[in-house]
C-alpha cells in the first residue's frame, strides 16, 4: 500500500511538473509572438547606424532594424516598430509594450532587472567635441574640469559614464529627443561621450565634429534585451544569434554598416 501510494505521489509530482512547465512556455514571449504572427521591436531610431529613424515616413533602417527584421523573418512573422527611448525602455519591456529591445550595450545595472541574450556585438566610448575646441580639449582629462559641459543623452550608459569620469565637470543629461551631440552643436555643451561606433558616423555627417583622440574607453558587450523570467524567448533568441554568427550573418551587417567607422 505504501509502494502504491508512493508512485502515486510521483506521478502527481510529474504531472504537477509538466503543467508548470507547460504554464510557462504558454506564458513565453516565444508562443505569443508565433500566435500573434507580429514581432514587437522596441527601438529608439537615434542610435547611427545601430537604429535610425526618418521622421518624414515614420520609417527605421540601421544595424539593429535589419537584425531584427531577419529574426522575425526567421520567425515566420512580421516585425513592427514600437517607439521608445532610452530613459524608459526598460520599463518598455517590463510593462509588455513590446517583445525585445532592438540592441543595447550591457551593464550590470540593467543585467539586474532584465534578460539579455548572448552578444552580437562589441563597442567602446570616447568623447565628440567641436573642431574648434580641440586645442584645449585634446584629451579625456581636460574634460574632467571646472567650467566644462559634458551632455549625454538621459537614460544611457553614458550618462553612468560621464559622472564616474568627469566628477569636476557639469553633467548635463538631455530627455529625448535631444542628443548630446546636439547639445555640442549648438554650443550648449562643450563634449558629449558616446560608443566609437556612433561617433564614426557623427564625425562624417558634422564636418564640426571631433573624437578626442587616445584610448577606447568603457568596452561593452550589445546584445538583445527581454524580459528577465522569460528562458523560453532567452534561449530562443541565444540561439538565434549563435546560429547567424555561425551563417555569417553579423559579418554581413558589419560590413554594410560599419564599413565608415
Amino acid at each position: 500500500m505504501r509502494s502504491l501510494r508512493s508512485a502515486v505521489l510521483m506521478v502527481a509530482t510529474a504531472a504537477a511538473v509538466l503543467l508548470h512547465a507547460a504554464a510557462a512556455d504558454a506564458q513565453s514571449r516565444l508562443q505569443q509572438v508565433l500566435e500573434r504572427g507580429v514581432l514587437r521591436v522596441g527601438t529608439t531610431g537615434d542610435f547611427n547606424p545601430m537604429s535610425v529613424r526618418d521622421p518624414a515616413t515614420n520609417t527605421y533602417r540601421g544595424y539593429d532594424i535589419d537584425a531584427m527584421t531577419q529574426l522575425a523573418a526567421d520567425l515566420g512573422v512580421r516585425v513592427e516598430w514600437v517607439a521608445t527611448d532610452w530613459g524608459s525602455f526598460m520599463a518598455g519591456i517590463a510593462a509588455d509594450r513590446f517583445d525585445i529591445f532592438s540592441g543595447a550595450s550591457l551593464s550590470m545595472a540593467r543585467a539586474r532587472v532584465a534578460g539579455f541574450s548572448q552578444p552580437y556585438f562589441e563597442a567602446g566610448t570616447v568623447p565628440v567635441i567641436q573642431k574648434a575646441k580641440a586645442a584645449q580639449l585634446a584629451t579625456w582629462a581636460d574634460l574632467n574640469k571646472a567650467g566644462v559641459t559634458i551632455a549625454v543623452s538621459l537614460g544611457t550608459v553614458f550618462e553612468e559614464q560621464a559622472k564616474a569620469q568627469f566628477p569636476q565637470a557639469t553633467i548635463r543629461a538631455v530627455q529625448s529627443p535631444a542628443t548630446g551631440f546636439q547639445e555640442v552643436l549648438a554650443g550648449r555643451a562643450d563634449a558629449t561621450i558616446t560608443s566609437n561606433v556612433e561617433a564614426g558616423t557623427l564625425v562624417q555627417r558634422f564636418s564640426q565634429l571631433a573624437i578626442v583622440p587616445g584610448e577606447l574607453r568603457y568596452k561593452r558587450p550589445f546584445a538583445y534585451v527581454m524580459r528577465q523570467d522569460d528562458h523560453v524567448w532567452i534561449n530562443l533568441v541565444n540561439n538565434w544569434v549563435t546560429l547567424k554568427k555561425i551563417e555569417g550573418f553579423f559579418d554581413q551587417l558589419d560590413a554594410k554598416w560599419m564599413k565608415a567607422n
